[in-house]
């Protein structure tokens, strides 16, 4: 049988730094990300004092109280586990060294961040692993893609998906310039997504519809009082399980390119109007419904 047309992509729920290192929390994220229809959660693995240089945390407060957002090591076995028994994938973006290695024994797939993407060796670290990397393209020329996927592939990276970004948060879909879809699909031949920071359904539908995103990547909160939740490029359960929902109905809709009789039409076949006068139904049908009619009084 010919494939339908167009695959559902998939959708990845970003937790961020929105869990408050509460482990009843980060679960929580991963059974609202099962319930509005994801297919993987992703979380993030930053230690402050190896994240930022110390000239700047020494005159940074605000740099400084964001240790609050780091999420404890001793948290992933949990995590793994609760994605194993959501039917989810589980990831976690690694924004240090040691970070690629302590989550190497959990992680479906690794995520390097848009602000990630000049530093080789943390590139070379994901690749080394040998699971799947996904880049995420934020403020980043062509020539630094082209360095960086040279970098991940020489690695030994064999399954690498693209991220078209625009690091702003929120991001204006007049921004967005999703047409870059096709250059990276076309240039790189690998999987493409959309990370998206807009809190736009129309932006997603876009991405999908006309450039084909293969990935979804999105901000989710569970009630408005995550850490990022006030920038305005977080969704909540409700707006994006709306989007999910929307898309996985209308791709029922593709079908196959091959025209054909539906069920649904069927019955109605023979109500046509008859080539020989124009009338309806069919001769055929009109006997039989003659015949029944009868049968009736």
């Amino acid at each position: 049988m010919t494939e339908p047309i167009s695959p559902a992509p998939s959708f990845i729920a970003e937790v961020s730094s929105n869990h408050h290192q509460e482990l009843d929390r980060c679960l929580a994220f991963i059974d609202c990300a099962a319930e509005v229809g994801c297919d993987a959660v992703k979380f993030q693995l930053f230690r402050i004092d190896e994240l930022f240089a110390p000239e700047i945390l020494a005159v940074s407060e605000a740099h400084c109280s964001r240790r609050a957002w780091e999420l404890p090591v001793d948290f992933l076995p949990a995590l793994k586990q609760r994605c194993i028994e959501k039917g989810l994938l589980f990831s976690c973006t690694p924004f240090y060294l040691d970070a690629v290695n302590e989550l190497a024994p959990y992680v479906d797939f690794f995520k390097v961040a848009s602000y990630e993407l000049l530093w080789d060796e943390l590139l070379q670290a994901c690749a080394e692993v040998g699971k799947p990397v996904v880049l995420s393209t934020g403020m980043a020329t062509l020539e630094e893609i082209d360095h960086a996927v040279e970098v991940i592939r020489d690695a030994g990276c064999l399954d690498l998906t693209l991220l078209h970004c625009v690091s702003a948060y929120p991001t204006p879909p007049e921004q967005c310039n999703l047409a870059v879809l096709e250059d990276l699909r076309h240039r790189y031949a690998c999987r493409v997504g959309w990370s998206d920071h807009t809190v736009s359904p129309p932006v997603i539908q876009r991405a999908i519809h006309r450039f084909s995103a293969e990935m979804i990547e999105f901000h989710l909160d569970l009630d408005g009082e995550g850490g990022e939740y006030a920038a305005g490029h977080c969704w909540l359960p409700w707006q994006i399980e709306r989007v999910i929902g929307d898309l996985r109905t209308a791709l029922t809709a593709d079908g196959i390119p091959q025209k054909g009789v539906t069920e649904g039409e069927a019955g109605d076949r023979d109500w046509r109007a008859d080539p020989a006068d124009g009338l309806r139904p069919l001769r055929k049908a009109r006997q039989a419904f003659m015949k029944a009619e009868l049968e009736r009084e």
